[in-house]
């Protein structure tokens, strides 16, 4: 089976406001199950001026107690690499992220996009669509699959919220 969460946003900052932002946002305390963020590729190309990053990102298992009592599902942290593509001359930031652990039960991925607005090139809209996956866990299959649509869609609501809070401490009231 698998489930499928997509989420749109339009902030109404510039591009590069935005992208700063979203590359420093973690760990944060507004977030305590990000625990850390950590860099382990980084290059530039100076000809297309696309920065590339790879991060590992350090996560505190959410998965409630009561489906703990299934040995795989009893790891302390989470993790999940992110790949981004940055370029800067066409003011858009590509990336795809995929959890590390659970590979062989589940699989959850992730595809984002922030460019510039074509209603207003001050401000910068937001694309996700995440999918998860489950297999290999038999009759639970279907309940985990609902806990991660579940945990995803607050996850996409809760990182918004994240981003409006650290953009208007940074920047003020886009309409003041």
């Amino acid at each position: 089976m698998g489930i499928t969460v997509e989420v749109k946003k339009v902030y109404p900052y510039p591009f590069q406001h935005v992208v700063s932002s979203y590359l420093n946002k973690y760990p944060t305390p507004l977030e305590k199950h990000v625990s850390a963020i950590k860099t382990v590729e980084e290059r530039a190309d100076p000809a297309t001026e696309i920065v590339y990053r790879r991060r590992i990102a350090t996560c505190n298992n959410v998965v409630p107690s009561f489906l703990r009592r299934c040995s795989i599902l009893k790891v302390e942290n989470v993790y999940l690499e992110e790949e981004s593509w940055l370029d800067l001359k066409a003011r858009v930031m590509t990336l795809k992220s995929h959890c590390l652990t659970w590979t062989q039960y589940a699989s959850l991925k992730e595809e984002s996009v922030y460019k510039e607005s074509a209603e207003n090139p001050n401000w910068t809209e937001f694309i996700q669509k995440g999918t998860v996956s489950i297999t290999g866990a038999g009759l639970l299959n279907c309940v985990l699959e609902t806990f991660a649509q579940t945990f995803l869609k607050q996850g996409a609501k809760k990182s918004i919220a994240i981003m409006e809070t650290i953009l208007q401490d940074r920047y003020g009231c886009p309409f003041s």
